[in-house]
């Protein structure tokens, strides 16, 4: 096996289905690719449509479906660490439910990079929104000195010239992040102490590059993203004290290494908020 792709669901059927099935369809597979999809407690019938009819589009795309389905939202670490644990790919890649390829050989571009790099361990792609002109909603994300986070790119255009150089990152996020496996099975996977969400990606993030690993943004692979689908609406998760909280769990752990980096300026990790046009809610369903 080649890839192991797992996504998260909790509700939101339309997003999964048509994120999912985009996925397996028009994705290039260019090795023996299984994905698995953890839901987490969905009550609006998504664990029935990932059961029943997401195997019958993964076997048209020779793509072997894997569901897992918990009874209640046990966090997004959690939930990762489970379908881990069932992972065969050499390549592990983690992809949120809102997320669907525009580059259709993504998988390729990511992994070359990792192979062609000696030290690098994982490779993210360009997230960009899915309404025209495609903005850019990620390109890599820069860490201040205090802490702070950068989303580098947010809202410029995405043939810029300054985000269209594949170069290392202090962290990717886990919307579309590529890791070897048995680099990720060596240094442990995702942290639970991060349920429910939030923060939990940049801690892998800097675990591997502690152990002297480099995470590399890789342009050539992008993706449209509708930003924040995944966790908006669930009831368990009070989205602003959760940042809160895992932000302050992720400085106090990690302060030695961003506090002596090169990261952003305080004035670039201010969210810029993108206007979402009205036409871009109709995209998903």
């Amino acid at each position: 096996m080649r890839y192991s792709i797992i996504v998260l669901s909790f509700n939101k059927l339309a997003v999964t289905r048509a994120c999912l099935t985009a996925m397996v369809q028009e994705s290039v597979l260019d090795g023996p690719t299984e994905l698995i999809v953890v839901d987490n407690g969905s009550t609006d019938g998504s664990g029935r449509w990932l059961e029943k009819e997401l195997p019958l589009i993964g076997k048209g795309a020779d793509v072997a479906v894997q569901v897992i389905r918990n009874a209640t939202n046990v966090g997004c670490s959690t939930a990762r660490n489970q379908a881990l644990a069932r992972a065969g790919g050499k390549y592990v890649v983690f992809a949120d439910n809102d997320v669907q390829p525009c580059t259709l050989d993504w998988l390729t571009r990511l992994r070359r990079r990792i192979e062609e790099i000696p030290r690098a361990g994982m490779a993210g792609g360009k997230l960009i929104y899915p309404w025209a002109p495609h903005p850019i909603q990620c390109a890599g994300v820069g860490i201040s000195q205090r802490g702070h986070v950068c989303f580098r790119g947010r809202g410029d255009a995405r043939d810029k010239a300054r985000w269209n150089k594949a170069e290392p990152v202090q962290c990717l996020i886990s919307a579309c992040l590529m890791i070897p496996r048995t680099l990720i099975k060596q240094h442990g996977g995702f942290d639970e102490a991060f349920n429910p969400v939030q923060y939990e990606d940049f801690d892998l993030c800097y675990r591997l590059r502690e152990a002297g690993w480099e995470a590399w943004y890789e342009p050539a692979a992008e993706m449209f993203h509708h930003e924040s689908v995944t966790t908006q609406g669930s009831p368990s998760i009070r989205n602003a004290a959760v940042v809160i909280r895992n932000g302050l769990r992720f400085q106090k752990r990690w302060r030695h290494m961003f506090g002596q980096e090169n990261g952003p300026a305080e004035s670039e990790c201010r969210w810029r908020k993108i206007d979402v046009p009205p036409e871009a809610e109709n995209l998903l369903v």
